[in-house]
């Protein structure tokens, strides 16, 4: 336990040395969310009658979708290269000769990105409510679980690419190749109400398509999305073993 401490303290402050690391990790949630905002028309007038108290507006509904966004920012584009990097590099190799596992070098990534998008969401949620006044989720519960379920699923996808990718631009280039896409079906660009009935079905079983839809129906909704919920579960259940089956030291 000393030494899995030593090693993520360690971790974090090679994580807290890397400017882009801090910004997306901990800032780019808010500013996007700030910036959608303030900046495009509409998102923070209500999408139904106005005489409606109880009508949402545009940016009380991009709230679910912005922390999916996060989940993935972390997963994808943080944790993967650092991996890579450690490769390229021979640390990984050198590492292989001691006593150190795999495991306890991937749990202290694991908890240094965690740390990192809790923080990143709390200053998001703190700015929604101070900027926008954004509404409290209905079901809280089911957004906890959805949220937690999320960042193991995409942690598993993330370690998938870790596992595999020779350097850190080899990292950058697959993690992005996923990230993308995730985002559209995730709907970053385009509202998922607005998607046609073909696009909303991919979406529900793409892994950070599943996370939107199902956070948005624990802030708004009264069901429970239980295909949502299967498909992270699903994802989770085959990524984490093929992920660790697949880790390579060189």
């Amino acid at each position: 336990m000393h030494a899995l401490r030593t090693l993520t303290l360690t971790q974090a402050r090679l994580f807290l040395r890397e400017p882009a690391n801090v910004f997306f990790g901990l800032l780019f949630p808010t500013v996007l969310l700030v910036g959608v905002g303030l900046l495009l028309p509409g998102m923070r007038d209500p999408i139904a009658q106005a005489t409606d108290p109880a009508a949402l507006r545009g940016i009380d509904v991009y709230l679910p979708v912005v922390l999916a966004l996060a989940i993935a920012t972390v997963a994808l584009t943080t944790f993967p290269p650092t991996f890579g990097a450690y490769r390229e590099k021979g640390i990984l190799r050198r590492l292989s000769t001691t006593p150190l596992a795999a495991s306890r070098l991937l749990v202290a990534e694991v908890a240094v990105n965690v740390g990192v998008l809790l923080l990143g969401v709390v200053i998001a949620l703190i700015a929604a409510v101070a900027v926008f006044d954004v509404v409290a989720p209905r079901q809280p519960v089911l957004v906890a679980a959805t949220f937690a379920l999320g960042v193991v699923q995409m942690l598993a996808v993330g370690g998938l690419v870790a596992a595999l990718v020779p350097t850190a631009g080899a990292a950058s280039v697959a993690s992005m190749s996923l990230y993308f896409p995730m985002l559209f079906f995730a709907g970053v660009w385009v509202p998922t109400p607005l998607m046609s009935e073909t696009l909303r079905a991919i979406s529900a079983v793409v892994p950070l398509g599943a996370v939107s839809q199902s956070l948005t129906e624990g802030w708004f909704g009264s069901g429970v999305p239980a295909l949502q919920l299967g498909v992270m579960a699903a994802w989770t259940v085959v990524l984490v073993p093929l992920a660790a089956r697949l880790f390579r030291w060189t």
